[in-house]
């Protein structure tokens, strides 16, 4: 019956629902703003402020100042250790050459750090590529084979693409500042800012999100072909439902029989969830469009199993701050829907972390979801009870490191600090995760596997 209930008010939000075309966004970002100039007057970016660390077991739930369960601290950097200006840090994302070594790409207000992840988990700073224009607070970057690209929401800025392989001459002894004229593989620049870059290996294509509102493509998916890295083309756009702030697109998998093989791109669009076949680059189709009871602001999620599309998870970045719905309480709360029809999916059931934080970006693995909360930090949670429970109710928080202890005395705080992303999937099991304030963590999760996987 509680089920019922949910799908009825879905409905009922389905008919009253409105897209704000990115309005909401400039909002989001306008309190994002407020929160980052009290966190400068508070000193949470000065120089000298936080000391390099090493490994640091989690015994007792402590891994020295930090909070934790199952996540061991393997090594620690400074956003000021990483060459950067402002020490204020944003994304994160990782690449692991051919030779099995593994660097992570550490985005930062002003560029990007490079870092190496030696076997031991020791994190070295071999180089930094600055922001193409001017310092802003949100950059984004994926990896689609050897090339990272790199977007931001500095006027201008467009997509950044830097050969990774750079990195293998590089050394910690004399890192490298490369230039954003002499050492990009190419530099695309059909649209100038971007909120989110999203990657999708399996067909050489890369989807900026977010661009600016007053383009053709009105910040849905403005589709890059980076088949040939220094040739980057755009064959199209798909703008249907407007803005788009993130997205996750595979070659679908999952049992709706009409779009196996087909490319599918799950959008997270301030207000809905929203399916798309992106096949035909130039013809995009919309499939659905769904509300839920509690949004605020869609910002992000992951399907729950790479191998069948039947789930995904989704992150409300506004929910627990406006005290929306289940969220009131202010304790992340993720969202699980059945999405086996891509036509008409299903808020079944919600996740909530025992403690208050706001969520901003997850990545499933393995049956456990990353999840980095802000201010709760990294949460790892075992999602592979899904197919049985869909509910959320089976699911089980096994692992956590939390980067901001300031407000662990008072069981978090529902506020735009601490951890922007997480990047997890390293074959040696390195998790790196960003901090706004701090700097770069590498950390490895050391609980049990999921309970439920096959």
């Amino acid at each position: 019956m509680k089920l019922s209930l949910v799908s009825l008010v879905s409905l009922a939000c389905m008919a009253a629902a409105s897209h704000q075309g990115g309005r909401t966004m400039e909002r989001l970002m306008s309190l994002k703003m407020r929160s980052r100039e009290r966190a400068r007057r508070q000193g949470l970016f000065d120089i000298n402020r936080y000391p390099n660390k090493g490994y640091k077991e989690c015994r007792h739930g402590k891994a020295g100042e930090y909070s934790c369960e199952n996540v061991d601290l393997l090594g620690f950097l400074s956003h000021q250790a990483l060459g950067s200006t402002t020490r204020e840090g944003n994304d994160v994302w990782g690449w692991t050459s051919a030779d099995g070594r593994e660097f992570g790409v550490v985005g930062q207000t002003d560029g990007v750090a490079f870092v190496e992840i030696l076997e031991d988990g020791t994190p070295e700073y071999v180089g930094r590529l600055p922001t193409q224009t001017e310092p802003s607070v949100w950059r984004d970057m994926k990896v689609i084979g050897d090339h990272v690209y790199i977007g931001s929401e500095a006027p201008g800025h467009g997509l950044q693409i830097f050969d990774l392989n750079k990195l293998t001459t590089a050394s910690s002894f004399k890192p490298v500042v490369y230039s954003p004229k002499d050492d990009l593989t190419a530099w695309y620049d059909g649209f100038g800012s971007s909120h989110n870059i999203v990657a999708h290996e399996e067909t050489n294509t890369i989807y900026a999100v977010g661009t600016q509102r007053n383009l053709t493509c009105a910040g849905g998916l403005w589709i890059v072909d980076v088949s040939d890295p220094a040739n980057p083309t755009s064959p199209g756009c798909a703008n249907e439902d407007g803005y788009v702030h993130d997205a996750q697109c595979v070659i679908y998998k999952g049992p709706h029989e009409k779009y196996i093989g087909q490319e599918i791109c799950f959008n997270y669009n301030e207000d809905t969830l929203t399916i798309v076949d992106v096949t035909d680059k130039k013809s995009p189709i919309q499939i659905s469009k769904t509300p839920y009871v509690g949004a605020s602001y869609t910002h992000q999620g992951w399907l729950a199993d790479p191998e069948d599309h039947s789930y995904l998870l989704l992150d409300d970045e506004l929910d627990e701050m406006e005290a929306n719905g289940t969220a009131a309480n202010g304790h992340t709360t993720t969202y699980v829907f059945d999405v086996r029809d891509l036509s008409a999916p299903k808020h079944t059931g919600v996740y909530q972390s025992p403690v208050r934080s706001i969520d901003h970006n997850q990545y499933v693995l393995d049956g456990l979801t990353y999840q980095s909360n802000y201010g709760s930090g990294l949460r790892v949670v075992d999602i592979s009870s899904i197919a049985k429970d869909p509910t959320g109710g089976s699911f089980k928080e096994v692992g956590s490191f939390d980067v901001h202890p300031e407000d662990d005395a008072i069981g978090g705080e529902v506020e735009f600090v601490g951890s922007w992303s997480v990047y997890p999937y390293f074959a040696s099991g390195h998790i790196l995760l960003n901090s706004i304030e701090r700097g770069i963590y590498t950390l490895k999760y050391t609980g049990p596997a999921a309970e439920h996987r096959a």
